[in-house]
């Protein structure tokens, strides 16, 4: 299974991305996928998370400005991120998760918030 991660980049404070990530892996539409993130020095951490119901979850420090979305015709997650700071800044990990071992991450896209 691949994971590819898209979107990153520099952007000013109070600017938009959105990032995408594309599976190559069957029965995308019964994963849990999340978007993790990993600032330098710090450790990995949950920004967002989406259930096959669509149900979906967010770190304090995004709620109100990140949402999470899926595409399950395109096999894709969203991430589409408003209001950034510099604070954002990380490299943003897709995640798809099935128990009790399905468990595959991408790349990584990096997301750069500075003016």
């Amino acid at each position: 299974v691949q994971l590819q991660a898209s979107g990153g980049g520099l952007v000013q404070p109070g600017g938009s991305l959105r990032l995408s990530c594309v599976s190559s892996g069957t029965m995308f539409s019964i994963n849990r996928m999340g978007w993790y993130r990993q600032a330098p020095g710090k450790q990995r951490e949950l920004v967002a998370a989406i259930t096959s119901g669509g149900s979906t979850n967010y770190a304090d420090s995004v709620k109100g400005r990140f949402t999470i979305s899926r595409d399950n015709r395109k096999n894709t997650v969203y991430l589409q991120m408003n209001s950034l700071e510099p604070e954002d800044t990380a490299v943003y990990y897709c995640n798809a998760y099935r128990p009790p071992a399905y468990d595959y991450w991408g790349q990584g896209t990096l997301v750069t918030v500075s003016s």
